[in-house]
């Protein structure tokens, strides 16, 4: 529970960081590819926040599936959102084949998350 507290919260006070970089430092090297960049911070974010409620309900549910779950989010991060930030940087578009390889980890910590959430019966 602790750990993916810990990453989930590295992952978001990095978004914060590469967000507001990107926003004034890297403005002019971006371009047109600002909103690329944009898109990259945002998935960090809203999975940042997943790993977070992940770390929360691990206190509740101790379920490997969930933590599965959240090691799929911040892989989905390292490797859609970062391949998005290399690419938006370096203009390299072969780098975009990376980024739906990102996408099916999110979608598979998705997966691995409702189930395990599903499969959860609280003791009343």
């Amino acid at each position: 529970m602790r750990k993916m507290l810990i990453i989930g919260a590295i992952f978001a006070g990095l978004a914060v960081g590469i967000g507001a970089f990107g926003a004034h430092a890297l403005k002019e090297i971006l371009g047109s590819y600002h909103t690329t960049f944009e898109t990259g911070v945002q998935y960090q974010m809203f999975h940042a926040t997943a790993i977070l409620i992940v770390g929360l309900l691990l206190s509740k549910i101790n379920s490997g599936l969930l933590r599965t779950a959240g090691y799929l989010f911040g892989t989905g991060i390292i490797l859609f959102s970062g391949s998005l930030y290399v690419l938006s940087i370096t203009k390299i578009t072969v780098l975009g084949a990376v980024t739906p390889l990102g996408g099916v980890a999110f979608i598979t910590g998705w997966i691995c998350f409702i189930i395990a959430v599903a499969k959860y019966k609280p003791v009343l």
